[in-house]
């Protein structure tokens, strides 16, 4: 803005001018930047960072303090104890992280490898969105890692293999790193939803994953006071590739809902360590009662996947599933009948949630799919909080009675 001091303007003018910060110092906790645009001193300086000769903000759309702020961190965070130099990208949401990072690397012509099993609202975005570009959507199961092998063998237009580990809602893990391996040996990209484990319990880069992606409203943030997603990169030169996608679809994240998400950060590692030690008693809980017919939590021996999460995992994580005898009346009973336990569509907060993905998450998704991935009528989805363990269980054992 302009000097101008020393002009005397008339009320109405004074109501509709912005002043200069009058801060001196700096604030201790990161500032919330809620502004649509970016002055310029001048035109020259406009040109410049227009050009990309000078740092600077054009557009909230495009780039804001608050936002560059969180994303570094999250950078910082991904690759703790490397030295991988990544690059991040907030997003409006885990499911425009998804579709966002997917049209970055795929177009007319290619196709995405993934599996059956993942969060129905990823399913339906890859067969009713990216497949309506042109993009085909092969799915195998990816811990079969000859079918894996030979499909990437007879079809050389994959260009992206995409994964979910633990799965939702069933945590089955897949072998991260031979996932990887295959995608380097036929020079393909590899992204994974690392939403349920975060970085503290797993980190996809070591295991020779190229792209992580979130939904940062959910264990990231903590709180469910927002919605919001990432895209994690560890090559950091392919950001400018993903932020002209992000840019152009309008996808981007806003100021206040990535400040909320630093927030919940600061708080990360204290709340995954109860998360999962809640989430270990309960399943040991739910696994020895008369009425339930399985439980799904990677760190019970019986879990199919157990040696796998012990080998990629540093904790099995806050998340478990477990079915009902008697199917969907006895689900909804069950659900119904809760009082500490909340019935919504969310995870990752501090309080626990319950779902039922035949109703919901995955209402959308075929029955014979469906029940070929383990998503039974009777299976209710669980993100543990961080309340006391006895109160759960307590909880739990009435609405079962």
């Amino acid at each position: 803005m302009h000097s101008d001091k020393d002009i005397k303007y008339h009320l109405d003018t004074l109501c509709a001018k912005d002043i200069p910060s009058p801060e001196k110092t700096h604030a201790h906790v990161l500032p919330i930047h809620a502004t649509s645009a970016f002055t310029y001193v001048s035109i020259e300086d406009s040109i410049n960072v227009f050009q990309g000769k000078s740092e600077g903000f054009v557009y909230s759309r495009y780039g804001n303090p608050t936002l560059q702020a969180v994303e570094q961190k999250l950078a910082l965070l991904e690759t703790f104890g490397t030295d991988y130099t990544a690059g991040c990208i907030l997003t409006s949401s885990g499911l425009s992280a998804i579709s966002t990072m997917a049209m970055s690397f795929v177009s007319q012509g290619d196709a995405v490898l993934t599996q059956a099993d993942l969060y129905g609202g990823t399913t339906e975005l890859f067969n009713k969105v990216v497949a309506k570009a042109g993009v085909q959507v092969l799915t195998v199961d990816l811990n079969d890692l000859d079918l894996v092998e030979s499909t990437l063998k007879a079809n050389t237009h994959i260009k992206l293999i995409y994964l979910e580990t633990p799965t939702n809602p069933t945590l089955k893990c897949i072998d991260i790193e031979a996932i990887g391996s295959l995608a380097k040996k036929y020079k393909v990209k590899s992204a994974i939803d690392n939403t349920f484990s975060t970085f503290y319990l797993q980190q996809p880069f070591t295991l020779g994953i190229d792209i992580v992606v979130y939904s940062t409203t959910k264990f990231l943030n903590g709180h469910g006071n927002s919605i919001a997603g990432a895209i994690i990169l560890k090559d950091k030169s392919l950001r400018k590739q993903v932020w002209d996608v992000m840019k152009l679809m309008g996808t981007n994240c806003n100021a206040w809902d990535a400040w909320l998400l630093h927030n919940g950060l600061k708080t990360l590692t204290l709340r995954m360590d109860k998360h999962c030690s809640n989430a270990t008693a309960i399943a040991q809980y739910l696994e020895g009662h008369s009425k339930v017919k399985k439980v799904n939590y990677p760190g019970l021996a019986s879990h199919s996947t157990h040696p796998q999460a012990s080998k990629q995992m540093r904790q099995y994580g806050g998340m478990l599933s477990f079915e009902i005898e008697g199917g969907f009346p006895t689900a909804v009973n069950f659900m119904d009948n809760t009082k500490l336990c909340a019935i919504t569509a969310t995870l990752g907060n501090v309080d626990t949630l319950l779902l039922h993905p035949a109703s919901s998450s995955h209402l959308n998704i075929p029955k014979e799919i469906r029940e070929a991935s383990g998503i039974e009528d009777g299976l209710i989805r669980m993100s543990v909080g961080i309340e006391n363990p006895d109160d759960l269980i307590s909880d739990i054992e009435q609405a079962l009675a």
